[in-house]
């Protein structure tokens, strides 16, 4: 099948390596790079980076709905388009184009967690299982028919980065095995119910920062589903701290207000209250710091018994 692929970060590099394997991929849509964190290098996206190693042809308009790039796209003449994370919004103009539609790999079990970071959600909510979608692109966000899903179970292991690479994996054998189930015209796309229906907006500043209010179950997931990026974080003596990994502590005895650091444990970290229950630190990043095991947060004195986080 011709096909063209519009994605741009890592979750969708699994998807068009999969295609290129298995069908012709005549162009390659990605975001405008942009500087890296330091500002002084472009640094390419992951879907260009890997298209640009694979003599794939690349094209970043700034916008998608410029009649130049929608005429471009017609050039093409594809049987399908697909939509791997690609960052905008497909205009109805190109969703008509392909014979078969325009189709989005999503990385969750909708119509739950439509928007922009449904891994993240997953695991933020204390969900037991998430998955991937395939379903047709229409104009409305993530609100098209679905065509097929899979399910992933959800670690006590896992955080962001785990279930994230599992799901890219399990998403691209998927995608391959609904273009074939088009091809063979044995597929059914089915309405979403829109009873169901979350959304998740992009993560802000404000809502990386850990309540401590929250039960130690809760800061449990929230801080694996922030994990690696953006990050949860809290605020000590003024200073931000970057927590990565935190453990809910088994039948503790110490109580203390939520947030207050109650003492150290030895060999693994340092034991925080929370709302309902204790959480213990095991991995945190101090400001202008490199990241800290727990056992090094105690070593260097990072962390001090009775105060608190705020």
């Amino acid at each position: 099948m011709r096909i063209l692929f519009m994605g741009t970060p890592e979750f969708a590099v699994s998807s068009l390596k999969k295609l290129q394997e298995n069908h012709e991929v005549l162009a390659v849509f990605t975001k405008v790079d942009k500087p890296n964190q330091r500002g002084k290098k472009i640094q390419y996206t992951p879907v260009k980076q890997y298209a640009l190693e694979h003599h794939l042809e690349v094209l970043q308009p700034n916008s998608i709905r410029d009649m130049e790039v929608i005429q471009k796209i017609r050039d093409y003449h594809p049987d399908l388009i697909v939509v791997v994370a690609y960052g905008k919004i497909l205009p109805k103009e190109v969703l008509e184009l392909p014979k078969y539609g325009v189709i989005n790999v999503h990385s969750s079990l909708l119509p739950k967690y439509r928007g922009a970071a449904p891994i993240h959600a997953s695991i933020i909510h204390g969900e037991k299982e998430s998955g991937v979608s395939i379903m047709y692109v229409v104009e409305e966000l993530d609100a098209g028919p679905v065509l097929a899903q899979s399910i992933v179970e959800i670690l006590e292991e896992d955080n962001c980065a785990s279930l994230h690479d599992r799901l890219q994996e399990v998403g691209a054998n998927l995608l391959i095995e609904t273009i074939r189930n088009m091809e063979k015209q044995q597929i059914q796309a089915i309405p979403q119910d829109e009873a169901k229906v979350t959304f998740v907006k992009p993560f802000r500043k404000e809502d990386c920062k850990i309540c401590w209010n929250q039960s130690a179950r809760e800061i449990f997931n929230f801080v694996r589903g922030m994990d690696p990026f953006p990050g949860a974080f809290t605020m000590y003596r003024g200073k931000q701290l970057k927590i990565a990994r935190v453990e809910e502590e088994k039948e503790g005895k110490l109580q203390g207000k939520a947030g207050e650091i109650l003492s150290y444990i030895k060999g693994k970290g340092v034991l925080v209250a929370t709302g309902s229950g204790n959480v213990i630190i095991t991995k945190a990043k101090p400001e202008n710091k490199k990241m800290l095991s727990g056992v090094d947060l105690i070593n260097g004195n990072f962390l001090q018994e009775g105060e608190h986080f705020e």
